[in-house]
């Protein structure tokens, strides 16, 4: 019985998302309005990196309830699910990020986030501001699928995944600390697939690229030490703002004047400058934070030995020292050519041939990247615009207006659930 039913729900895939016929319908529309519901009930309760506590209580209990045999607590909030085929194969494992950020939401919707918090010391609202709620929701989806129609070979591990976006300041987080702690092992894992929401792609539309996809990530801190002194006498002072001016005005030509941009792209941004707490005060101390995105191991490289070279020597320059500290965020995010190839026929029979697009890199990052470092693995961007905005006119991801249309969701749950049946069987 279970044969037929894995049978069918291969068939049930392979014709489009577009499927008709009513008990067809039925199945879908029941999985569809499950993962909305979940989704909605996590975006209104979003949690920051490395404290998705109730998150992962919701996404256990659910696994939990479909027999599925889960470890909890892993890297802090991390939530693995085993599922076992009906016959020996190989281990695959689908990924899901389940952090928010300190973004307040603008968004006029009924499931809207209203939730506060102090980060940085300053009052900010928390949002799912990425997109990692439709991701959870989608797993949660696919693993309620495929543990009622389970008669495949071999096993798929369910890995929700805390501090995507990083972890606090002195914490380990995300795939890194899971990997450590030997998220691929135990069974070991063959390969693994992950997806990402996107925000100025229509839904309906597949995204993704063979080899790097997406950029590494730094992010850097750049302290700058001068002399305090009374803003009518500038003389007496060394300021660390003007300097910084300097200093934000060199990283610019580190992409401007020595990268080879031609080969691959390199972004260096400043996201936040604190200094001073007075209008006539030139303040002692500086520090400002941001990120570096490369896409090609020697420049990642180069970029971040110029800086930790040069950023001294300018605040020397003018009288001041300064400290840079850089810490790797995510690793270049490398899709298998092979892996790649052999899967986008799976990803057709869900969207299209012509929905499924090959794209060039981005400089966004992704720390499922890591995981992609051990074994091969596939990313790939679902659409989330709504088919009446324009893609360009879409809002960016870690935005306070960033919003996806639920319609993706079902699509994204398809995706996977044809990327397993199909890795797995073959």
């Amino acid at each position: 019985m279970k044969l037929i039913k894995i049978i069918f729900l291969l068939i049930l895939l392979s014709f489009n998302y577009t499927i008709t016929g009513q008990y067809e319908k039925e199945i879908f529309n029941k999985i569809e309005n499950k993962v909305i519901k979940w989704r909605h009930h996590i975006h209104q309760n979003p949690e920051l990196s490395n404290r998705e506590f109730e998150t992962a209580k919701f996404v256990s209990k659910h696994l939990k309830s479909l027999g599925i045999k889960v470890t909890e607590n892993v890297a802090h909030t991390g939530v693995v699910g085993i599922l076992k085929g009906t016959s020996p194969g190989k281990v695959l494992a689908l990924r899901a990020d389940m952090d928010a950020l300190p973004v307040t939401e603008r968004n006029n919707l009924p499931y809207k986030s209203t939730k506060t918090t102090l980060y940085n010391d300053q009052k900010t609202g928390i949002m799912h501001a990425c997109g990692h709620d439709t991701h959870v929701a989608i797993l949660m989806g696919v693993a309620e699928l495929l543990s009622k129609n389970n008669d495949f070979p071999g096993t798929i591990k369910f890995i929700f995944q805390p501090a995507e976006e990083g972890p606090p300041p002195g914490e380990e987080g995300g795939a890194k600390l899971m990997i450590k702690e030997g998220v691929l092992e135990n069974p070991k894992v063959d390969a693994i697939f992950g997806l990402h929401i996107n925000s100025g792609t229509h839904v309906g539309k597949i995204k993704y690229k063979p080899g790097g996809m997406m950029a590494s990530s730094q992010r850097f801190v750049i302290k700058v030490k001068g002399k305090q002194a009374h803003g009518s006498r500038p003389w007496q002072s060394v300021d660390p703002i003007t300097i910084s001016a300097q200093i934000i005005n060199s990283l610019q030509t580190l992409v401007s004047r020595e990268s080879e941009l031609t080969k691959e792209a390199v972004v260096i941004s400043v996201g936040s400058i604190h200094s001073g707490i007075r209008f006539n005060i030139i303040p002692e101390e500086l520090e400002m934070i941001g990120t570096i995105r490369t896409l090609d191991k020697e420049m990642k490289e180069y970029i971040r030995n110029r800086i930790k070279n040069m950023v001294p020597n300018i605040a020397n320059a003018y009288r001041a020292s300064a400290s840079v500290e850089i810490v790797d965020g995510a690793d270049i995010t490398y899709n298998d050519p092979m892996l790649t190839k052999k899967m986008i026929p799976s990803l057709e029979k869900v969207v299209g041939e012509e929905n499924v697009i090959e794209i060039s890199a981005v400089t966004g990052a992704e720390d499922f990247s890591y995981f992609q470092s051990k074994i091969p693995g596939f990313y790939f961007f679902l659409g989330g615009t709504p088919l009446d905005i324009n893609e360009n006119m879409a809002p960016s991801h870690h935005t306070p207006d960033f919003f996806v249309d639920d319609k993706a969701l079902i699509i994204g749950v398809k995706a996977l659930t044809q990327l397993s049946i199909d890795y797995l069987s073959n």
